[in-house]
């Protein structure tokens, strides 16, 4: 199954506030769940998920920085803990020096020209990870726009994936720019759509901000009421990419952020154990030598993707590699998988395209070896799952799927 699933899947599992997957598919599991929903899902900026995004979350602001569908302003979700790590004693928070109602006069005196209501804040003294909401209407309709404070490791993995921008090769949006600033912080502008597959009409932009001395400043807005569920008000989000550079730099975030606590070193996970370091060149690797050309290939870790062409129209075909997974996919493999000779199961399917694609069909081979080491490899008649389909069928067949998933390169 498609990583994105999966990913969602996790959240079902660990409480947060995904739909679930009707076919209750355990996804990447409670052993990774937050930690790739933290990287990942901040590279749709609240919407539909897209695996093949490498531009994380920072700090982990999973859920956006607005409530659920149909709501408006309100608070950050805050960071969850990675599974995978022991336990930390809790987050404290910070000194208590900015209130909420000082951080909605920072806000309201940043958003000049225009009216801020129904603003929401969490200060300093009441979380490590303040943040600051509202609707502001500049005159062209009310937007939902707000603002998440936190501390990285500047030379984290966690930091730089905040301020890279996603591939847009397999993700849809308008616009991403990189800034290194004169103090050496670091700036992206995102400028794309709460659906990658457009089904609605709802922009998102993101700026983030990472400082040499860790700060971190995340801001978010849209061209609409709410995140999601309501009808936009006007053709753009309320700041320019130039404004939203100016409002997320500005210095009257930094009594804030210097009076929260520092962050811990972050060297960025290690990749499970038995799985590879690179399983895009992996899969590269065990592509047909002849008849295609890859288009474009990218991933990370134990997650990687090509674009293949044969000249016809382009198809996608990405892979998840995961350890331990025994215990988690209990029950999964029983109706229409097989089992082979060593014992390792086997679950292939042909569905139709999830991602709001016309026409687009989704193959998938799904192995788990005895030991809990599974590989899952799917395949589109499509580049980019978020839009129409390409060709009649994806490029690899079946049979080649599952020789590619069953292969011993990807455990070393």
């Amino acid at each position: 199954m498609p990583f994105e699933d999966e990913l969602s899947e996790a959240l079902r599992r660990t409480g947060d506030e995904f739909t679930p997957d009707p076919r209750a598919l355990v996804a990447a599991g409670e052993q990774r769940g937050r930690r790739l929903v933290a990287r990942r899902r901040a590279a749709v900026v609240g919407g539909s998920v897209v695996a093949l995004a490498v531009i994380g979350a920072g700090s982990a602001y999973t859920g956006g920085l607005f409530g659920g569908a149909g709501g408006s302003a309100a608070a950050v979700v805050a960071p969850q803990a990675d599974p995978t790590q022991p336990p930390k004693a809790k987050e404290k928070a910070g000194g208590g020096a900015v209130s909420a109602d000082q951080l909605i006069g920072v806000f309201r005196q940043l958003l000049p020209g225009g009216t801020v209501s129904g603003a929401k804040a969490r200060g300093t003294g009441e979380t490590a990870y303040p943040s600051v909401s509202g609707l502001y209407d500049d005159g062209e309709g009310p937007a939902a726009l707000g603002v998440a404070l936190a501390r990285v490791d500047p030379k984290g993995k966690m930091a730089a994936e905040s301020v890279t921008c996603p591939d847009k090769n397999v993700l849809d949006f308008d616009d991403c720019t990189l800034e290194a600033l004169e103090d050496g912080s670091k700036l992206m502008v995102f400028q794309g759509y709460e659906y990658p597959d457009r089904r609605e009409p709802t922009k998102v932009w993101r700026a983030t901000l990472v400082t040499p001395q860790g700060y971190q400043v995340d801001v978010q807005e849209w061209n609409a009421p709410a995140e999601k569920g309501q009808p936009v008000s006007r053709a753009n989000p309320p700041l320019t990419p130039e404004g939203l550079k100016e409002f997320t730099t500005s210095p009257l975030w930094r009594p804030a952020l210097s009076d929260l606590p520092a962050a811990q070193p972050d060297p960025g996970a290690p990749p499970p154990a038995g799985a590879p370091v690179a399983a895009a060149a992996v899969l590269e690797s065990l592509l047909p030598k002849t008849g295609i050309t890859v288009a474009a290939k990218g991933g990370e870790g134990d997650y990687g993707y090509v674009v293949l062409d044969d000249g016809d129209g382009p198809s996608l075909v990405q892979v998840s590699v995961q350890a331990d997974m025994g215990e988690a996919l209990k029950g999964y493999f029983g109706s229409g998988a097989v089992t082979l000779p060593d014992g390792t199961r086997v679950k292939s399917e042909q569905r139709d395209g999830e991602k709001g694609g016309a026409n687009v069909v989704w193959w998938t081979v799904d192995t788990l070896r005895t030991d809990g080491r599974r590989v899952v490899v799917s395949a589109f008649n499509t580049g980019n799952q978020n839009k129409p389909a390409t060709r009649d069928k994806p490029i690899l067949t079946m049979e080649q799927l599952q020789q590619i998933a069953l292969d011993p390169k990807w455990f070393g």
